[in-house]
C-alpha cells in the first residue's frame, strides 16, 4: 500500500480516504453517509467564511493533471468527467486552463451544493454538475474522452460493504463512461502502481505514471501518492461482453 500523505484537515477525523493506516479495513470514509455529513460541515464554511474546504493530494496534484493534458496537446473542447467531484475546485483550475466541456458528478447531494456553490463564486457557469453514483451511472452519462479521479477510488475501497465487488464494478462504470482509446487519471494514496495496473488491467493499458512527492524510511525511498495515467483500449468483439 501507498502511504498517505499528510494534508490539513477540520475536526479530529481527516475528510479524505488517506488515513495513514496503511490497510483496507473497513471503514466509515468509505460510506456515503461519512461523505453527506463531511460536506455538509464544508458547506456550512463556505457560507460563513467563503473557504472551498480541501483539495485532495494538494494543488500540485491539480497542476499535474492539467500539466500532462497540455503536453499531450489534449484538445481543450474534449469531454471531462471528474468522478468525485468534491468541492469542484479541480474543475475550476481546468476551465481557467481553458478546457470547455467538463462535468463533475459526485453521490452526494450536500457536495454537489457546495460544488456549485463554488462554481458560482468563480463565475464558471458551463461547468456541469450532478449528482450521481458512479458505480450506478445514469444513461446520459457517457462519451467521455477523459476522466479523472482523486480519491474516490481509494474510497470505495474502503467501504464496509462488500469493498472487492465494488472495485470490480468502478471498473465496469469506467469502461460505460469512457469512449475506446479514452484517457483514464487516477490519483490514490491508498494503492501502489502495481496494484493499480492489477485492478485496471482488463481494458486499459499504462501510459504514464507521474511525478508525485516522495518520502524516506528506514533508509528506503517510496511514493506517497501514486498518479497514473490510463488509456482505455480499443473494444474487440471478444471482450465485449466482459466490459460493457
Amino acid at each position: 500500500m501507498a502511504v498517505a500523505e499528510e494534508r490539513p484537515g477540520r475536526g479530529e477525523q481527516p475528510l479524505g480516504p488517506c488515513g495513514g493506516s496503511g490497510s483496507f479495513s473497513p471503514s466509515v470514509l468509505g460510506t456515503r453517509e461519512h461523505w453527506d455529513a463531511a460536506y455538509e460541515r464544508e458547506l456550512q464554511t463556505f457560507q460563513d467564511i467563503g473557504d472551498a474546504g480541501e483539495i485532495w493530494f494538494g494543488e500540485e496534484s491539480m497542476e499535474r493533471i492539467i500539466k500532462w493534458l497540455e503536453k499531450q496537446k489534449v484538445p481543450l473542447d474534449s469531454s471531462v468527467l471528474d468522478i468525485g467531484t468534491g468541492n469542484g475546485v479541480l474543475l475550476i483550475e481546468l476551465a481557467k486552463s481553458g478546457y470547455v466541456n467538463l462535468t463533475g458528478i459526485d453521490y452526494s447531494a450536500s457536495a454537489i451544493q457546495l460544488s456549485e456553490k463554488v462554481r458560482e463564486k468563480e463565475g464558471m457557469p458551463n461547468i456541469k454538475l450532478k449528482v450521481e453514483d458512479f458505480l450506478a451511472p445514469s444513461a446520459e452519462l457517457s462519451g467521455f474522452e477523459i476522466c479523472i479521479d482523486k480519491g474516490t477510488f481509494d474510497a470505495i475501497s474502503l467501504n464496509p460493504d462488500n469493498a472487492a465487488g465494488k472495485r470490480k464494478q468502478y471498473v465496469r462504470s469506467l469502461c460505460s463512461v469512457l469512449k475506446p482509446e479514452g484517457f483514464f487519471l487516477i490519483t490514490s494514496c491508498n494503492w501502489t502502481k502495481e496494484e493499480l495496473l492489477n485492478e485496471f488491467g482488463e481494458g486499459f493499458e499504462i501510459l504514464e505514471e507521474l511525478p508525485t512527492p516522495k518520502f524516506c524510511f528506514g533508509g528506503r525511498i517510496g511514493n506517497s501518492v501514486t498518479a497514473l495515467v490510463f488509456q482505455r483500449k480499443k473494444v474487440r468483439p471478444s471482450i465485449l461482453g466482459k466490459l460493457d
